[in-house]
């Protein structure tokens, strides 16, 4: 398996398919580089180079009990980045992966970037503070905090059967084969990274990293998403950001890379083509 090895010596995952420009995915909590197939497949076959890494402690790469936090997800990424020599690259993150993107950018610079897109990202601040009084009480995290160290397994196929893809809404018909695809990925991770993960992608407060960053930035979120609330986070995001674009969808769940791919795939085409 292609793996890099970061600074501190862990073993990162990644994948490299194809040549053009190229294209980097971020995927989300508690996922791996797979969330992205709907996308990198589609990318793949107009031209581009796409890549997608799974973050450590995830997926293929090494569950190293330190290091779980958006500085080393950042340097990770700076460190791929580098070790492909990569180029007027296009970043997309989902979820948390979008917190990473946005932290890179501001943490390294855009010398390697060209674009990015941030997708039901978590950006600027999830927990709710006295700065932020519209963001989720820091007992809801507790809470998944808990779920993991206790009955994991459980705990994701409750989140992948209900609010990740809105198949818990009235109406909605539940895909058995995407919830155990999401169930597989995070079973496949680190307990201990996911547990860390909570406090990275909930308390880190992106509102410095978004003012920081020129390049043009997508901002593509769902009024419906029930994981990361639309109001404390895209329309902000889109604010603090100096060329950003917010793209506001309604109906979607959190997880819209996968159950609404047709629709994401293009919009990010033609933002990437613009």
């Amino acid at each position: 398996m292609p793996v890099l090895k970061t600074n501190d010596g862990t073993e990162i995952y990644y994948k490299d398919w194809g040549s053009g420009q190229p294209i980097v995915f971020s995927h989300g909590w508690p996922l791996s580089s797979d969330d992205w197939d709907a996308q990198m497949m589609f990318f793949l076959d107009r031209g581009y180079r796409v890549i997608a890494h799974d973050r450590r402690g995830h997926g293929r790469s090494a569950q190293v009990p330190d290091g779980h936090d958006m500085d080393h997800y950042a340097d990770d990424l700076a460190a791929l980045t580098a070790h492909l020599d990569l180029k007027n690259a296009v970043h997309v993150g989902h979820s948390t992966g979008g917190g990473e993107v946005v932290h890179y950018l501001a943490r390294h610079g855009e010398s390697r970037a060209a674009k990015a897109a941030i997708i039901a990202a978590v950006p600027p601040l999830m927990v709710q503070t006295a700065a932020n009084p519209g963001g989720l009480p820091k007992s809801v995290f507790d809470d998944f905090q808990t779920q993991v160290a206790t009955r994991r397994a459980e705990f994701y196929r409750d989140v992948a059967a209900g609010p990740f893809y809105g198949f818990n809404k009235p109406g909605a018909k539940p895909s058995e084969a995407v919830i155990q695809n999401w169930w597989r990925q995070g079973m496949m991770g680190s307990a201990k990274a996911h547990y860390d993960g909570v406090v990275a992608f909930s308390q880190t407060d992106f509102t410095e990293d978004l003012k920081k960053i020129t390049l043009p930035v997508l901002v593509m979120h769902s009024e419906d998403d029930q994981i990361v609330p639309y109001a404390d986070s895209a329309p902000l995001s889109a604010k603090l950001l100096k060329n950003g674009t917010l793209k506001t969808y309604k109906g979607f769940p959190h997880g819209m890379p996968t159950t609404e791919a047709a629709t994401i795939n293009a919009d990010l085409l033609a933002f990437i083509k613009s």
